[in-house]
């Protein structure tokens, strides 16, 4: 249960990561509002995680998941460029990601 927490934890970061840059210095309402409840929902299910998985792996998965979407929403709206050495890149730190996950507290 806790690896799935986590990885939502991952997804809401990409999800306050993005609104932080719409907030325009927090003058904007919604994508305030929409920081705040994914900044305070991630910290808080990357905490619950760390109750059974090691702080290292989990700080880890965590901010892999929300660099990887994060970038990748940014190039799939066109606020960042696409090319294929970024997506190769990517891909590696997904494939970090899983690797963590596989090879667990071995």
């Amino acid at each position: 249960m806790s690896w799935v927490i986590l990885i939502v934890s991952g997804v809401l970061e990409a999800v306050w990561a993005t609104a932080l840059g719409k907030t325009e210095g927090f003058t904007k309402l919604w994508p305030t509002v929409v920081f705040g409840v994914g900044l305070v929902a991630s910290m808080g299910g990357l905490a619950f995680a760390m109750r059974d998985i090691p702080t290292g792996t989990a700080y880890a998965v965590w901010v892999g998941i929300g660099a990887a979407l994060t970038v990748g929403y940014a190039m799939l709206t066109g606020a960042e460029p696409f090319s294929i050495v970024r997506m190769l890149l990517i891909l590696g730190l997904v494939g970090c990601v899983v690797g963590l996950k596989l090879v667990g507290d071995h």
